[in-house]
């Protein structure tokens, strides 16, 4: 039973105000004590003439409920709360995980929608720094909760591969590249090549000018540029691929800016005939003041070459006609929050279906900072994602040294990788981050590898009773002590969770959830003897656990954690 809906129902007729408009404000109270569903009657008092206090003992009065569902209802300053019978909660929570069982919280209500998730998109030819392991951990959890709800998910890693920049390091290649041996680390040496180009720049006007026309060259097909370009490509993915296999982070299609470069054209060429492209200083623009922009989106440089906004306006072109998308997000810091409103702004001269454009969305995050500040690759200020999750592994291996568990190697990649991903999805996505690595590996504390050891615990309990899962015949009375309503009352709400962190884009929501599955599992297992000489306890309980374990499991999977055999 949805006891929200029955709530609502209840209201709604006692009232006869729309039974989902009430269902809309029903709220599952913060406080325990104050009930397991609440509505606040402030809601109607505008449009019922009255006080809120008022309202609550009216409805009070008038409604009618069923005492084996609802046990009691109680009136606290303008709230309605009411307390479910903790036998039909127990009932109707094991009878909504039994029809699902190993595919709890899994549904279909993305079914024939298709989203797009972008995420990732390092630049090539620059070491994959922890700036890009935000995007490509949020952006790997969105489109497994995607899928897992029943959308037809496209994981695209839009590659920086090209630019300016990339021009930059074409002339710093011509400049110094026989002082590097390029057969080891050949990345780091391209780095280190970026960053001296960079402060040649800086110093020199003229090298800048030269840089921006061999970008014109390259766009233009100049065959030198152009064997260096692919040189510098094929030597990063191959880099690349490394960390996405540590992090199980896979894509359905990677393709970079210039995979767009011959599809510009119709870009500006729509623009034109819409006269929405105008001349500026040399360039060409879109004023957008009309949709409250002020500050124009440059399609066309001075010199003819392309900016990046003229790549991702061909990307939503092609996007459309080739996956008919209904989303398509971009996971990308919240530093480029004006460019993808000029964008989208932009986007909707190009003559697509409002459908696609109404689509777009910029799933933003925050700065992931260094202890002495802000990480810059021109600097060569960053730190990389494989040394960062290389320590992390071979710190997970020191702690579980001495513990009796067979392949260390694996389990310590599980749990450091797992350390590292949750690390990055335990806070909300927008708000600014400090790495603490020691913090991440903390084995009692709100962290992945503690949620990683609660799930290993359930499963231990299961191989321990020998047990194989079954609802028929439970003692219900067994399990209404209050620990382990609690616990069910959270494995309940799982479904809603996951539909929470989808509609605000915010894998942290189910991070946050897990923890408290696992504190929850913590108490039940400290309070209630799991395995004991009370068969018709021992079932219930086991059942509970396997709950608990089912959920952990996959709400973990969602995030793109593993969980070990043993801890």
């Amino acid at each position: 039973m949805d006891f929200k809906s029955y709530i609502a129902e209840a209201i709604s007729k006692a009232t006869n105000i729309n039974k989902d408009e009430i269902k809309s404000y029903i709220e599952i109270p913060k406080i325990e004590a104050n009930g397991d569903f609440a509505f606040p009657c402030f809601r109607l008092a505008k449009e019922l003439k009255q006080s809120p206090v008022n309202i609550a003992n009216n409805i009070k009065e008038k409604i009618e409920i069923d005492n084996n569902i609802i046990s009691r209802i109680a009136v606290v300053n303008g709230f309605l709360n009411f307390y479910v019978s903790k036998i039909s909660l127990v009932k109707e929570t094991i009878q909504k995980f039994d029809i699902q069982k190993e595919e709890y919280g899994k549904s279909n209500i993305g079914e024939e929608r298709t989203v797009i998730v972008e995420y990732s998109s390092p630049n090539i030819a620059k070491p994959f720094h922890i700036g890009h392991l935000k995007t490509t951990i949020i952006g790997n959890a969105l489109y497994k909760l995607y899928e897992f709800l029943g959308f037809k998910t496209i994981g695209i890693n839009h590659l920086g591969d090209y630019g300016t920049q990339f021009a930059k390091l074409i002339e710093g290649y011509k400049r110094w590249g026989k002082e590097y041996d390029f057969s080891t680390d050949p990345i780091d040496k391209l780095a280190d090549i970026y960053k001296r180009i960079n402060a040649l720049c800086e110093e020199d006007e003229k090298v800048l000018e030269e840089c921006r026309e061999t970008f014109k060259k390259l766009e233009n097909g100049d065959p030198y540029c152009i064997e260096l370009w692919n040189k510098f490509k094929d030597l990063s993915i191959k880099e690349f691929e490394k960390i996405y296999d540590l992090l199980g982070v896979k894509f359905d299609s990677i393709k970079g800016e210039a995979f767009y470069s011959d599809k510009m054209q119709e870009v500006i060429d729509i623009l034109e005939k819409s006269s929405k492209l105008v001349e500026s200083q040399g360039a060409k623009v879109v004023n957008l003041e009309d949709q409250g922009i002020n500050t124009p989106c440059i399609i066309q440089k001075a010199n003819g070459s392309s900016i990046y906004a003229t790549r991702d306006l061909a990307a939503i072109l092609y996007r459309a006609r080739t996956y008919d998308f209904d989303k398509c997000l971009y996971v990308v810091g919240e530093e480029q929050s004006l460019h993808f409103k000029q964008v989208f702004a932009v986007a909707k001269y190009l003559g697509l279906d409002k459908k696609y454009t109404d689509g777009l969305e910029h799933v933003s995050y925050g700065m992931i900072r260094l202890p002495e500040g802000k990480m810059s690759s021109r600097k060569g200020n960053f730190v990389k994602v494989k040394d960062l999750l290389d320590e992390a592994i071979s710190k997970s291996k020191e702690i579980i040294q001495d513990r009796d568990i067979e392949n260390k190697d694996l389990v310590a990649k599980q749990v450091g990788i797992g350390a590292v991903i949750f690390e990055d999805l335990a806070e909300s996505r927008t708000k600014n981050q400090v790495f603490d690595l020691k913090e991440a590996l903390n084995f009692n504390g709100e962290t992945g590898p503690y949620i990683q050891y609660m799930t290993v615990r359930t499963k231990s309990v299961l191989e321990k009773a020998g047990y194989l899962p079954d609802s028929n015949n439970l003692n219900l009375s067994k399990i209404t002590d209050d620990s382990t309503i609690k616990l069910l009352k959270l494995i309940d709400n799982f479904e809603d969770t996951l539909l929470d962190a989808m509609n605000k884009n915010e894998p942290s929501v189910i991070s946050r959830y897990l923890i408290d599955v696992s504190k929850a599992f913590s108490t039940f297992y400290n309070e209630n003897k799991i395995i004991c000489e009370d068969k018709e306890a021992e079932d219930a309980r086991l059942y509970v656990t396997y709950m608990t374990k089912t959920v952990l499991t996959n709400g973990l999977h969602l995030l793109g954690i593993e969980v070990p055999e043993k801890m």
